[in-house]
């Protein structure tokens, strides 16, 4: 069964929350305070955050910030509710990192179809990492680099290239996917997994060093500036920068 963290001190209107998304199926757990919702989060991990910005003793904002601060629940959609109505203030808590954003106040429908569809969402980006994922063991060609999965194997001009387990599996991605512009923190969910410590450089890092394994073709794995890579497709080659 879905959880939902709903982190709202107004009681009344978390009873009302409470009540209407527990029959549409969703079980629910409620902190009145910043501090209990982290708490709560961390003993029930939850499948989405409805947070509240005006809160005691930790406002919503804070909270946002410690839960996208931690690899545990960075990748949690969260959802604030608030009486802010701002401009200013709805584009902070997105560049914080809330999903979505309802000024109250609302109405309970409004709120029923955003959660449905963020996670609808967040299923959707599952189901197309864990594809990524999945083994795919036909070789791949591109240009004089050749990488073969099941060998565990790739070469350039007929030389092995010696290549870390995180670099071959992010080569490999790269290069079922030319064209694809895949952000950094896919790709560390893809590729790293849960081994990756939230706000390091890992992606770049490893960029740099496939770059430079792979020579003059290292060009071809392009900077999407604001986004983080792609690879450019072999017709495209020569005509974009990294």
């Amino acid at each position: 069964m879905t959880t939902i963290l709903l982190v709202e001190d107004a009681l009344d209107l978390a009873q009302v929350i409470v009540r209407d998304l527990e029959s549409e199926g969703y079980r629910l757990v409620h902190a009145v305070d910043g501090v209990a919702a982290l708490d709560l989060f961390a003993a029930h991990s939850p499948d989405l955050v409805i947070l509240d910005w005006m809160l005691p003793r930790l406002n919503g904002l804070e909270v946002l910030r410690r839960l996208r601060q931690s690899p545990a629940s960075s990748a949690t959609p969260v959802l604030m509710l608030t009486a802010r109505s701002e401009e200013a203030d709805r584009v902070l808590g997105l560049e914080v990192g809330a999903d979505d954003y309802v000024t109250k106040p609302f109405s309970m429908r409004e709120l029923i179809a955003r959660v449905h569809a963020l996670l609808r969402r967040i299923e959707h980006i599952q189901a197309t990492v864990s594809a990524d994922r999945q083994g795919h063991t036909a070789p791949i060609r591109h240009g004089p680099l050749q990488l073969d999965p099941s060998a565990y194997r790739a070469t350039l001009d007929g030389e092995l290239l010696d290549l870390t387990r995180t670099e071959f599996e992010l080569l490999h991605l790269l290069l079922r996917n030319p064209g694809r512009a895949f952000s950094r923190s896919y790709l560390l969910d893809t590729v790293w997994g849960e081994n990756y410590v939230a706000g390091d450089r890992s992606v770049d890092n490893a960029i740099l060093r496939l770059r430079k394994k792979l020579g003059p073709l290292g060009d071809a794995i392009e900077t999407v500036w604001g986004v983080g890579y792609r690879l450019v497709p072999e017709k495209e080659s020569g005509q974009n920068q990294p």
